[in-house]
């Protein structure tokens, strides 16, 4: 008799306009296929430097293609999108928060994530600014002062190291990352690959003769 189906794993950063793209749509791909997600806050930052990269943002050639493209996807996604002024951000504070509930309110981490991903993409909430991160997590149901006694802790700290040292050394180099049953997809745009995937567990070599 088989076993249950695997979850699908989906790493983002909250400074990631992809992985906020990725957000709106990975729970109800799963869904159809008889899956969960399990939501990883990263870092960035921690992944570019193990993979010796940097943000496509911080290449003059690439610059100005990369915050079109932005704009364009969430277009064809269909959902609302501001770039945001910072832009990146540090957001280490919002993803031990994250790691906070899902270590002590698991049902509460992927609508944090959701939380904070919106605010940031689509009213500008800058959550790299303690204040602004407070008001954000009072408005979620989270004590301000709770909040940032959570994310200055050492355990929190220590939580998130650990979790992106976990990511690098399970080959993730970007965010969105997805792994599926140990296959791995990066980029928002593998949506149809991971929906194929999920239909057949492998691509199937397609055979092509000349004519």
């Amino acid at each position: 008799m088989p076993g249950p189906l695997t979850a699908v794993d989906f790493y983002f950063d909250f400074s990631s306009p992809y992985s906020y793209f990725a957000s709106e749509w990975i729970e109800a791909l799963a869904a159809r296929h008889g899956r969960t997600v399990r939501w990883k806050a990263i870092l960035l930052g921690v992944t570019f430097q193990a993979a010796e990269l940097r943000s496509p943002v911080s290449y003059p050639i690439k610059r100005e293609y990369t915050l079109h493209d932005f704009e364009r996807s969430a277009r064809f996604a269909g959902v609302p999108y501001t770039l945001p002024d910072p832009f990146p951000i540090a957001t280490q504070n919002a993803a031990r928060l994250f790691w906070w509930l899902a270590d002590t309110r698991p049902a509460a981490a992927a609508p944090w994530a959701r939380h904070c991903l919106r605010a940031y993409f689509t009213r500008n909430v800058n959550l790299s600014d303690a204040a602004s991160l407070k008001a954000l997590a009072a408005e979620f149901g989270i004590d301000a002062g709770e909040a940032e006694a959570v994310w200055t802790s050492p355990e929190a700290k220590a939580r998130l190291r650990q979790v992106c040292d976990e990511a690098v050394a399970h080959g993730v180099f970007g965010a969105p990352f997805f792994v599926v049953e140990g296959e791995p997809f990066w980029g928002n745009d593998r949506r149809a690959q991971i929906e194929r995937w999920l239909e057949g567990g492998s691509f199937q070599a397609t055979a092509h003769t000349d004519l």
